[in-house]
């Protein structure tokens, strides 16, 4: 019964738009009357120790280092540099768009920025090409939600803290298969473009190339830094987010001097509204795990799905759908706060990997960005590109078939991510 409670508060509270935020509030309030132990204290307490975490200092860093990237020039320079280098594909302005979605989520973890600054250049580029526009919007939004997996992943620390995960493994573990899916999307883009008329970009000479990559060295040293220090344990993931945004700010203002003092202000500013609103979805998703535990909901499901204990590839299965419909209808972060702490008990007691569990969860989220009715990474493309929604929406199926093919691949060999991530700790 009180899973009963706990899921219907929710959905009953977010289906008449009560913000997710105050909705994860109201079914612990809920919760706790139903339970005869209903305490202002205890809200309070959880909510101040959801933000009393230090491992979550990296997200406004991240945030910061992301927004300083994109109003400093390191993504132009991102693009310019992959134009030059495989521009003169056929196809190639889409295998741009992958090559600088990869690089740009070794930066930033932030699927909405990264997406946003693809598409307000990528998109005017491959219309004037020759490319379908829908097709190519979709792609730009495939390649926006591999941010997430390939780290630094604001993703990767929310689920870190949420489920007491090691966030360093998370991002060394999160590394193949970002790859994965990026070269999933260069294979269904090439059999896609073949039914467009194209015209390919003249082929950069090597001056231009030496060129360009020389003006993107600052920007692509960038990555680099970050993950490097963290493989070498010589910082932590919330130092190399700090370490990021100064790096990002010294660039932009001093190596590029496409960042003005005077626009500083702005971007601080964007950057803390974004942080604030993760911040308190944590904060609120605390009081809801904190009686999630109380209640023992955990252990009602584990009745529920007890005969696939013993089978952990089907139990991933059932998962991972059960997260596909639920990310068609929520955002990324609320999906995680709201179902870590439901899962990790089963997780653990079915001997599943926690960190190839969290690297498919993350994944399967990210999909849910490319999903209607909510589909956020496609709303940015459609606003940032002027492609309407529902022609995006169509052009993102292929790519969305292919990184869905990923998923179901990694669920059927867990090897595929437990391997590399080992070797890469």
């Amino acid at each position: 019964m009180t899973l009963f409670v706990f899921v219907a508060s929710l959905i009953g509270a977010m289906a008449i738009g009560v913000p997710v935020a105050f909705s994860l509030m109201f079914c612990g309030v809920v919760l706790m009357w139903y339970m005869g132990m209903f305490n202002t204290q205890i809200i309070a307490q959880n909510m101040i120790a959801g933000a009393d975490t230090f491992t979550l200092l990296a997200i406004p860093f991240f945030i910061l280092a992301g927004e300083l990237m994109n109003a400093g020039g390191l993504s132009r320079r991102i693009i310019d540099f992959a134009i030059a280098c495989v521009g003169h594909i056929r196809g190639g302005l889409g295998i741009v768009a992958i090559v600088a979605a990869l690089i740009m989520a070794s930066i930033s973890g932030s699927a909405a920025a990264d997406t946003a600054a693809l598409a307000a250049i990528l998109i005017p580029m491959m219309a004037k090409a020759g490319y379908n526009v829908p097709r190519s919007a979709g792609l730009i939004a495939a390649g926006g939600v591999i941010a997430p997996v390939i780290p630094p992943s604001m993703a990767f620390i929310v689920f870190g803290v949420a489920a007491n995960v090691s966030i360093t493994q998370l991002f060394m573990a999160g590394i193949v298969p970002g790859l994965m899916m990026g070269l999933a999307l260069v294979v269904t883009w090439l059999i896609v473009v073949r039914k467009d008329n194209v015209q390919p970009l003249p082929r950069a000479s090597g001056a231009e190339q030496l060129r360009v990559t020389g003006r993107a060295l600052w920007a692509l040293g960038m990555p680099v830094i970050i993950l490097g220090g963290i493989k070498a344990g010589v910082v932590t993931p919330t130092e190399a987010a700090v370490i990021a945004a100064a790096y990002a700010l010294f660039v932009g203002m001093v190596i590029y001097r496409e960042l003005a003092p005077r626009e500083l202000p702005r971007v601080i500013l964007h950057a803390a509204k974004t942080t604030s609103v993760i911040m308190f979805l944590v904060c609120a998703a605390l009081v809801s795990a904190w009686l999630i535990t109380a209640a023992n909901i955990p252990a009602e499901i584990t009745g529920l799905i007890e005969p696939l204990i013993d089978r952990p590839t089907l139990l991933m299965f059932v998962i991972m759908i059960l997260v596909l419909i639920v990310g068609t209808a929520l955002d990324l972060t609320p999906t995680i706060l709201i179902l870590t702490p439901v899962l990790m008990p089963i997780i653990k007691q079915a001997g599943i990997d926690p960190v190839y569990f969290g690297v498919l969860f993350i994944m399967n989220n990210c999909i849910g960005l490319l999903t209607p009715p909510v589909g956020v990474v496609l709303n940015v493309v459609s606003g940032v590109g002027r492609v309407p929604l529902g022609k995006v929406t169509v052009g993102v199926w292929p790519f969305l078939l292919a990184q869905t093919l990923v998923l179901l691949l990694l669920v059927l060999f867990p090897d595929l991510v437990i391997v590399p991530a080992r070797w890469l700790h």
